[in-house]
């Protein structure tokens, strides 16, 4: 009987995780292109505008010097716009607007209880929109960090398409694209939480700009209790900082990655049990 019971347990388990799949693919098939291409997807590509408008700049240069700082100091310029432009404004407002409306922006358009009427575990609902909102972002902002890196080594010609197809330049556009996903994984899980936990995201938000801001100045320990300095860590360049910023080790790839990926599935646990608890009512709105 006992092996009956375990023979019969496997097939019910297989069927019930096909459907959590189907229900995630139908979920994306609806999601992703809502946020690529709603009202809220403006601010996206306007964000993700920003750093290639400033590379167009930066690839126009020799139209009015004579000479181009070396191609290393192009990369560090590169690499300091990455991580200050990129990581920490573009990215970081992209995943606000993006990912603390997955759930909250359903309930300004009183639209959320249609999810809820549907024969779908809350779990899977997080899910679902979570990976087309990690989607949607990665799809935007991939691409803007593909064509910045690219405009950077523009004005070098020759050196800069050796340093593409002889050099590390390819291995550093993968390195600094995964770290963009990384990112958009790491503040998606948060602010999707944050979207969750009250009316008004703009004050938690706040607060986690505030730290993920001043993270480079606080002593080696409390540099560690946040997302950008793994991040950081893993990125082809590395910044020197300046005067005041308190420079530390950065953390190896197998803590940095693992470590990121545990906390964003802890993150999106809370956020699964908080969309569990929730109740729709549109009349205080």
């Amino acid at each position: 009987m006992s092996m009956a019971g375990a023979g019969s347990a496997s097939p019910q388990q297989g069927a019930q995780w096909g459907l959590w799949k189907r229900q995630v693919a139908g979920l994306l098939r609806m999601e992703v292109g809502k946020y690529l291409f709603s009202k809220r997807a403006f601010v996206l590509y306007f964000l993700a505008f920003l750093p290639i408008f400033l590379f167009v700049l930066w690839a126009l240069q020799p139209l009015f010097q004579n000479e181009m700082p070396g191609i290393g100091e192009g990369g560090r310029f590169y690499a300091g716009m990455y991580q200050t432009l990129m990581l920490r404004l573009v990215i970081f407002f992209g995943c606000i607007i993006t990912f603390t409306n997955l759930f909250r922006g359903e309930l300004l358009d009183h639209t959320l209880h249609y999810y809820f009427l549907c024969p779908i575990r809350r779990e899977v609902l997080v899910a679902g929109k979570f990976i087309a909102g990690q989607i949607a972002c990665w799809i935007v902002f991939s691409a803007s960090v593909a064509i910045s890196f690219f405009l950077a080594y523009f004005p070098y010609g020759q050196q800069g398409i050796e340093f593409f197809t002889q050099g590390p330049g390819l291995g550093h556009l993968l390195a600094y694209i995964g770290v963009i996903i990384l990112a958009c994984a790491g503040y998606g899980a948060v602010f999707l939480l944050v979207g969750l936990l009250g009316r008004n995201p703009i004050l938690p938000a706040a607060a986690v700009f505030l730290w993920e801001t001043i993270n480079p100045f606080l002593p080696a320990l409390l540099q560690k209790i946040s997302v950008i300095h793994y991040l950081d860590s893993l990125c082809p360049v590395r910044l020197t900082g300046g005067n005041f910023r308190i420079v530390t080790d950065p953390a190896p790839a197998w803590l940095s990655v693992p470590g990121l990926i545990v906390m964003m599935l802890i993150v999106l646990g809370l956020a699964a049990l908080k969309l569990r608890r929730t109740e729709i009512s549109y009349g205080g709105d």
